[in-house]
């Protein structure tokens, strides 16, 4: 018959409750995180922080940091050389080249290209633009540019405009541009439309318009060779010109002796004779009184 074993030494081997638990609880996947990465990466924070915390160590760290970011932002691969203009005549080319912010070669990570878009787009004659950089460090700027319509006359000067009356550029004399319409009075440029509406439907009478004058910020006059002028009223312009247009067709009214057409009331349309063709009107009248 076995002896019986030593009741300690078979206590001993057999595992407790409580480590039983501790060993499930440390298989958990939330406790292996936690020592896993958790605590290696808190350490190694820790540890940073005690190594900058010495303001030497800190400030060579950061002039490392500084040195190694310029050594990359100036190397020949993110360098600018060239400028390219597209969609721009030579004038507003050399004017872009002149206003550029910028001072090449140049980093393209210094290069605020939105910066340089809102100075492009400040020109007068730029209605638009974009701007980027091209491979083989070339800054691209593709320009619409705005296209002149009319030329206004004001008391001080002579401007181009677009279709939406913003001043171009100026103009020394009438003659630089002799192609385009003529408008003139005070807020004329802010109804270029209306202006554009009635030139383009003046169809065979468009070579005797001299311009259209606004009149009192409201009107328009049309103002023709031989002195003659019409004057249109403040609404329906259009539909005024082209009862004149008509009437002139039909019995020739524009190539008698009438200085004024004044449409202004629609309803009663006034001419006014010509100073000769008064004078000779005059005339005729005192031989009739003589004769009588």
């Amino acid at each position: 018959m076995r002896p019986l074993k030593n009741i300690d030494t078979v206590s001993h081997r057999v595992p407790s409750v409580w480590n039983y638990r501790l060993q499930r609880w440390m298989l958990t996947p939330a406790v292996r995180m936690t020592w896993r990465v958790f605590i290696p990466t808190m350490l190694l924070i820790g540890v940073s922080v005690f190594f900058l915390f010495e303001e030497t160590r800190w400030v060579t760290v950061k002039h490392s940091l500084m040195d190694l970011r310029h050594s990359i932002e100036q190397s020949p691969e993110f360098m600018v050389k060239l400028v390219s203009v597209d969609g721009a005549s030579d004038d507003v080319d050399h004017d872009i080249r002149e206003i550029l912010p910028i001072d090449l070669p140049m980093s393209s990570f210094d290069l605020d290209l939105e910066n340089i878009r809102a100075t492009i787009v400040g020109l007068d004659a730029v209605k638009d633009a974009s701007v980027r950089i091209r491979p083989g460090g070339i800054l691209q700027v593709n320009v619409n540019e705005r296209v002149p319509v009319v030329v206004w006359r004001t008391s001080e000067s002579l401007r181009l405009l677009d279709e939406s009356g913003v001043a171009i550029a100026f103009l020394n004399s009438r003659t630089e541009r002799p192609d385009l319409p003529l408008v003139a009075g005070e807020k004329a440029d802010e109804h270029i439309d209306e202006a554009l509406t009635i030139y383009a439907s003046a169809a065979h009478l468009a070579h005797r318009i001299r311009g259209l004058v606004r009149v009192g910020e409201r009107r328009w006059d049309v103002v023709l060779d031989r002195q003659q002028r019409i004057l249109l009223p403040s609404d329906s312009p259009l539909q005024a010109f082209e009862r004149v247009l008509a009437l002139s067709e039909a019995d020739n009214m524009l190539q008698r002796d009438i200085s004024v057409i004044d449409m202004r009331i629609s309803s009663r349309p006034t001419l006014r004779m010509s100073k000769q063709a008064r004078e000779e009107l005059w005339h005729i009248r005192e031989i009739n009184e003589v004769e009588q």
